[in-house]
């Protein structure tokens, strides 16, 4: 099951950063109006850069803890050690994401 979540995460961050890429070729300029479009834009008053931005974050949080998690599951031996090297990197993972996503939906 992780080696699909692995790919389907891989495979929206591969998509959104394609939709960034237009959104940084078409910016009319670089000053924050636009930057703020570029994450704020709607289709038909669906705010779909938001979403498609919230959804990039938890994927990539959700992407990242599969390959930490595994690193610490192939390479740190004792127990205790990687009980809490896992808590930690799930609290700053979601603590990140939710920050990203918090910061996204204020704008």
């Amino acid at each position: 099951m992780d080696f699909i979540a692995q790919r389907v995460t891989a495979v929206i961050l591969a998509v959104y950063t394609l939709v960034l890429l237009v959104g940084f070729l078409t910016m009319s300029g670089f000053n924050f109006a636009s930057w703020k479009n570029l994450f704020t834009f709607t289709c038909l008053t669906f705010p779909l850069g938001r979403v498609l931005a919230s959804l990039a974050m938890i994927s990539l949080a959700w992407h990242a803890w599969i390959g930490v998690r595994d690193i610490w599951m192939d390479y740190v031996k004792p127990l205790a050690v990687r009980l809490v090297l896992h808590v930690f990197t799930l609290v700053w993972l979601i603590g990140c994401a939710g920050w990203a996503v918090q910061a996204l939906w204020r704008l």
